[in-house]
């Protein structure tokens, strides 16, 4: 489902599931990768055909040698993939460089099998929202650029409030306009009333239903374009 590049690393493809449901399915998962080289950036991304349940988002967890699980940032439909900036501890690498000077190794047995734990969760995007904010305020008020992608989750269309009667209106208008092109007179005439074989409705349901896979909220935008 997800894949992770640290800029001059080969990309990284073995992820581990954390928990497994009762479905079979998982949702928290993590990369385990050395801590050296030292990186500053860290690319997270869906892998082809990824599409999350609807409401949801993944949240973004680093944890370094000797320390606690931190929320980095986040992805979601709208946005597959991030850059993400980070700042591993600088005193692991610099333990290591006395290591290496002390047993006179030249870097060929350094003590460097510090393990970086990266986590990913699928989690309810109203979990999620609160952790970027705060990210996101604490980033700013430290000046600097975070790189999280925050506002994916926060311009979710969900949370605009579209009401059941606009969905209902634009599903229904949906089918209107791709249906209408397959309409034709039970009346060789042209007199008699407009039909609609069965198989047109039925293949727009499958487009439709394909579309709604793919993009969950699309009918919750302003523009949703939603012809089919």
């Amino acid at each position: 489902m997800f894949s992770v590049i640290l800029p001059g690393r080969p990309c990284l493809t073995d992820i581990v599931a954390v928990d497994t449901q009762p479905n079979g399915q998982s949702t928290k998962f993590a990369f385990n990768f050395p801590l050296a080289p030292y990186f500053s950036e860290i690319v997270v991304f869906f892998l082809p055909g990824t599409v999350l349940p609807q409401d949801t988002a993944v949240a973004i967890y680093i944890q370094y040698p000797g320390s606690e699980f931190r929320f980095i940032g986040a992805l979601a439909n709208e946005k597959p993939s991030s850059v993400i900036k980070v700042s591993p501890p600088r005193r692991t690498y610099a333990q290591d460089e006395d290591q290496m000077l002390d047993d006179g190794s030249g870097g060929m047995n350094s003590n460097n099998g510090a393990m970086v734990t990266l986590g990913i969760s699928i989690e309810p995007v109203q979990a999620v929202a609160p952790q970027l904010a705060a990210l996101e305020a604490e980033n700013g008020i430290a000046g600097s650029s975070s790189g999280t992608g925050g506002e994916l989750v926060r311009q979710t269309p969900q949370q605009k409030g579209i009401s059941t009667k606009v969905l209902a209106q634009r599903i229904i208008g949906s089918a209107f306009n791709f249906l209408a092109s397959f309409s034709e007179s039970s009346d060789p005439s042209g007199r008699g009333q407009e039909v609609v074989p069965l198989k047109a409705f039925q293949d727009w349901w499958t487009k439709f239903e394909r579309r709604v896979n793919a993009d969950p909220t699309f009918l919750e935008r302003e523009d949703p374009r939603a012809n089919g």
